[in-house]
């Protein structure tokens, strides 16, 4: 999948609060314009992967939540860790938070 710093709400074009539904047409909609099949731009397949990574960790609920609690971070933390002890960690304040 891309590997990209851009936000996958923006990378859809949809608000943090955006349901399942919305997602899902914003996603259709992109993916229509950017499949490679169709459009033959040079960024053109970049941007299709960029949308599709986004929609697979949106349309899931539990990747979207970790999504939310740990930003693009996600995949690199353990599925066990509570997100407030993320948080203080990554402010520098580890356990003595």
């Amino acid at each position: 999948m891309a590997t990209t710093t851009r936000d996958f709400y923006e990378s859809l074009g949809v608000s943090r609060d955006a349901g399942q539904d919305e997602i899902q047409s914003a996603y259709r909609k992109l993916a229509r314009t950017y499949h490679p099949d169709v459009n033959k731009d040079p960024g053109a397949e970049d941007r299709f992967k960029e949308i599709s990574e986004a929609y697979s960790v949106l349309s899931d609920p539990a990747t979207r939540r970790r999504y939310d609690a740990f930003g693009p971070d996600f995949r690199q933390v353990p599925e066990d860790v509570d997100p407030d002890t993320w948080a203080r960690a990554r402010a520098g304040r580890g356990a003595r938070g």
